[in-house]
């Protein structure tokens, strides 16, 4: 067997899956490959950084966000092709390569359309007046006279047109307009249309690359063997077995560098993945773990959040004096809600090409969220220059956060830079699960009251691990986290409670290493929120919905929730053992609303459907927009009933997929997604669909059954 490279790649195409081809290029592989075929008398120009035409009329787009399933190489360059008036059929789009020049280029916090719906749009218009004005002048007309279509710029008093690529050159010496005229909505021919998927293809016969895809001339495979507690040191290494393994080529000692410490390793490197991989399971490694044993356990932790809910935390907001209130108050309730750690799991692991070279130079070739951020913590772990270094970015074969935390590919780094090789880094499944970095497990206290009939009081006291203080080193003592904070306070999720709120944080920090999960914090404390506004309806004797649509003045809230009222037929009488719960939450620009339907069936409940209802403002593709909302339910919805992660005597319990299950096909429930068109400035979309899904099954479940859970994972089949 060690022999074998069989690729998924060569898997796919052995399958009988590669038989169309795509003329549309996504990663650095297409981009060197389509330059080398242009001729050094063409010139290639660039217009501006996202756009670069040549001479003879070839078109190439830049995309600065990586794409992990999200669609950003279709999303992205969709609101350029807008503005520039070309077609995504004929150009080339490239991904940037982490450079100053592009601004933020990192896939993360459902940012990418959001963020650069006006910057990328300019590039466009700019780069389409500038041709029209090269134009103009060559004819000697007014620019009024000129229009671009389709990839030229036509006058047509005159029937004369002339290319982008014949245009070019001169373009390219004018100066870019700082304000150039914006298309209006009601003139797209791309954004806010369906569009298929241009990179569909690629990715179903085999030809995309993605990082687990990369063969580089002259590289060597490594496998680590990292501490079993995480943290532990090195005290021995036996290596006699691992050595005796045919394409072992040596066995190092390295290091795994995250924001917050860093720990010891062991690397097999090999001629081959298979060999590498044997080697590593051969290895006998002695660890000193520090004593984690005791102090790295998810039950010390959760106990510690638990005795924090007993006590005042920092204040984030407050609005009336809640505590006098609350003391005073006749109806009122509180409980606590408890979100777990959870992994990532992409399907694709972790993994990185890097190749320091002996010149210092380095090159890279990997599945990163963020050319900029890798380029950063490159420059910084290995102390050179980013002008010393080319990122070149592939597919992400999922990443859900993951892949913007680089101690995969300083890993890489460093034992590149020991051997003066081509190293290729692969994280098995098991060091995915066994090492983290996990969404940290969060709980929440909540405290409500009503008056009259109505919810007047409420506090969402936040306790647990902070991403703002253990990656970034950013959180004093006496400050509330930011950013969980803004997520759960009033002026986000824009509930008025007349009487008093308040937003609190306590901070229980653990060496579990943590790290932001698709829609960060939202997953957390939306569970809390949207079950507590749940039961507070319930003290009042209001219908869940009403009771929410009392307290919330905002139009677009209100909006999404009357669409989901409508769409799941909220009002009609269900059989007995049925029951459906709502969840409205706000994240990341975007509002999203869920009602879910669950039947008892045995000892639990079987979810029936799901409707989902999503405001994000102006969006490009409506159907990448149900696909991502689609994809935030089955994730939502495995967040709330399968395994959570869990540490016992420092080591992970859970190690691959059996242990850490994910939702199948065959219990995914029947899903329908329907979108607001409220035309406000563009939202989220890969992450403000999930977290309402697993408060509406809580409340759901509460509806049909009467018991009210406030600890996610629950077990959906057994809940007795």
């Amino acid at each position: 067997m060690e022999n074998i490279q069989t690729s998924r790649r060569d898997f796919i195409k052995a399958s009988g899956l590669a038989t169309f081809g795509l003329a549309l290029g996504i990663s650095g592989f297409t981009r060197d490959a389509a330059l080398k075929k242009i001729t050094p008398a063409i010139l290639r120009l660039e217009i501006n950084p996202f756009i670069i035409i040549d001479t003879a009329g070839n078109i190439t787009l830049v995309n600065p966000r990586p794409d992990m399933g999200q669609g950003s190489t279709q999303a992205v360059p969709s609101l350029l092709a807008e503005e520039l008036e070309v077609s995504l059929e004929k150009v080339l789009i490239v991904q940037s390569d982490g450079m100053g020049k592009y601004g933020s280029q990192t896939s993360g916090g459902s940012s990418s359309v959001r963020e650069l719906w006006m910057p990328i749009r300019k590039a466009g218009a700019a780069a389409r007046e500038m041709l029209t004005s090269a134009a103009a002048k060559k004819w000697n007309v007014q620019v009024s006279e000129c229009t671009a279509e389709d990839g030229k710029i036509l006058h047509k008093a005159t029937g004369k047109s002339l290319t982008y690529g014949e245009l070019a050159d001169d373009a390219s010496k004018l100066e870019i307009p700082k304000d150039p005229k914006l298309k209006e909505a009601k003139d797209f021919k791309i954004i806010g249309k369906y569009n298929k998927r241009l990179d569909v293809p690629e990715r179903v016969n085999g030809k995309a690359v993605y990082g687990i895809d990369v063969d580089i001339e002259g590289m060597v495979y490594a496998s680590i063997l990292h501490s079993p507690a995480i943290h532990g040191k090195v005290v021995s290494i036996d290596d006699s077995e691992a050595k005796k393994i045919k394409g072992v080529l040596q066995i190092i000692k390295t290091e795994r560098t995250m924001p917050h410490r860093s720990s010891e390793a062991v690397a097999v490197v090999a001629t081959n993945w298979w060999a590498a991989l044997k080697g590593k399971k051969a290895l006998r490694v002695q660890w000193d773990n520090a004593g984690y044993e005791k102090s790295l356990t998810t039950a010390s932790y959760f106990a510690q959040t638990y005795e924090a809910a007993q006590k005042e935390g920092i204040n984030f907001e407050e609005k009336g004096d809640f505590t006098a209130k609350y003391a005073a108050a006749k109806d009122k309730l509180q409980a606590q809600y408890e979100t777990p750690f959870l992994a990532h799991a992409p399907i694709e692991p972790e993994n990185a090409v890097v190749h320091v070279k002996e010149d210092g130079s380095v090159e890279i070739w990997a599945p990163v969220q963020g050319p900029d951020w890798a380029l950063r913590d490159v420059c910084g772990y290995l102390k050179i220059k980013p002008e010393q270094v080319k990122i070149n970015v592939t597919l992400l074969g999922g990443a859900f956060g993951r892949k913007a935390y680089h101690d995969f590919l300083l890993e890489a780094c460093h034992i590149s830079r020991e051997l003066k090789k081509p190293v290729k880094v692969i994280w098995t499944r098991e060091d995915d699960i066994t090492q983290g970095p996990y969404r940290p497990g969060m709980l929440s206290h909540l405290q409500g009251f009503v008056e009259d009939g109505k919810i007047t009081g409420y506090h969402h006291h936040a306790i647990g691990e902070s991403i703002v203080s253990q990656v970034f080193k950013g959180l004093k003592d006496d400050e509330a986290d930011p950013w969980l904070s803004e997520e759960i306070s009033t002026g986000n999720n824009k509930y008025h409670f007349s009487s008093a709120s308040k937003v609190s944080w306590t901070h229980v920090k653990t060496d579990i290493p943590v790290v932001w999960w698709r829609s960060v914090y939202a997953s957390n404390f939306g569970w809390g929120q949207e079950c507590f506004i749940d039961e507070l309806a319930h003290l009042a004797k209001k219908d869940p919905l009403k009771a929410r649509l009392e307290i919330l003045p905002d139009d677009r809230f209100k909006k999404v929730l009357e669409t989901l009222a409508e769409k799941a037929n909220w009002d009609e009488k269900l059989p007995e053992g049925t029951g459906k719960g709502i969840a409205v939450f706000k994240s990341f620009g975007s509002i999203s609303a869920c009602c879910i339907t669950v039947s008892k069936s045995g000892q639990g409940v079987k979810i029936d459907k799901v409707i989902s209802v999503i405001d994000c403002g102006h969006y490009v593709n409506p159907d990448n927009v149900k696909a991502q909302t689609e994809g935030n339910i089955v994730m939502g919805i495995t967040a709330a009933i399968k395994d959570g992660i869990t540490f016992t005597n420092g080591v992970c319990d859970q190690s691959n997929y059996h242990q850490y299950n994910v939702l199948r096909l065959n219990e995914t429930p029947a899903m329908e997604v329907y979108i607001v068109d409220s035309g406000a400035v563009p939202g989220g979309v890969g992450e403000p669909g999930l977290p309402p899904v697993a408060p509406a099954l809580g409340n759901a479940v509460f509806a049909a059954t009467g018991k009210r859970l406030r600890k996610l994972p629950f077990n959906i089949t057994n809940l007795a």
